[in-house]
């Protein structure tokens, strides 16, 4: 039975989280970790779900690696939820300390064969990185081309490790159909609320499974 819930990444995961609050379903953040667990604490409340968050703003997938056991391993979670890459392009863009896509490969790799090691009974949600044209926003024009080698990578180790993959670009593209891309990506990388909720809403739809 999933009871214990772990959200990994960047600022998008991290989103105001605590870094004082240790105790499960508390300092969330305000992002998609804390709708997706309102959400299901709400459908659940007798399964004694757990959910936390440790996102950390400007994460790398090398920055995920440096402190996966402090921050994944040692929680036992039963189910992890990662969503990683954009700041591997962005950082190269700005300040030439990316992860270029093979080593961004490898590591992704290291960090799920190590998961499963410690437990391999457990539940895998890999989100692809997104982005979107915004200006003034940081994204150029080679950032989408790059996001999605990295979207392949991901998709491929969802197939590869039996993980519930969400195609976040995807889901971007299709509700930019419905309104401007700064309605769902404030500068085209963070989501603004709508884009959380659209985040929440595929994440939950995508462990029902297990639940």
């Amino acid at each position: 039975m999933i009871k214990r819930i772990l959200f990994q990444g960047d600022s998008i995961t991290d989103f105001g989280r605590s870094r004082e609050e240790q105790n499960p379903n508390v300092g969330l953040g305000t992002g998609y970790p804390l709708l997706v667990a309102d959400r299901l604490l709400a459908d659940y409340p007798a399964q004694g779900l757990e959910f936390f968050n440790r996102g950390i703003s400007g994460n790398r997938v090398v920055d995920l690696y440096a402190r996966w056991k402090i921050d994944a391993l040692n929680l036992k979670p039963d189910l992890l939820s990662i969503l990683i890459g954009v700041n591997d392009t962005w950082h190269e863009a700005f300040w030439q300390n990316g992860v270029e896509v093979p080593r961004y490969a490898e590591f992704y790799r290291r960090l799920l064969e190590w998961s499963r090691r410690e437990n391999p009974e457990l539940k895998l949600i890999l989100i692809s990185p997104f982005v979107l044209t915004v200006e003034p926003g940081p994204v150029g024009p080679t950032w989408r081309p790059e996001i999605d080698q990295r979207r392949e990578i991901v998709a491929n180790l969802a197939s590869e490790f039996d993980a519930a993959y969400i195609d976040a670009q995807q889901l971007f593209d299709e509700a930019a159909k419905k309104a401007p891309n700064q309605h769902w990506l404030s500068d085209g990388v963070h989501p603004a609320g709508a884009g959380h909720q659209l985040l929440a809403d595929a994440w939950v739809a995508a462990a029902r499974r297990w639940l």
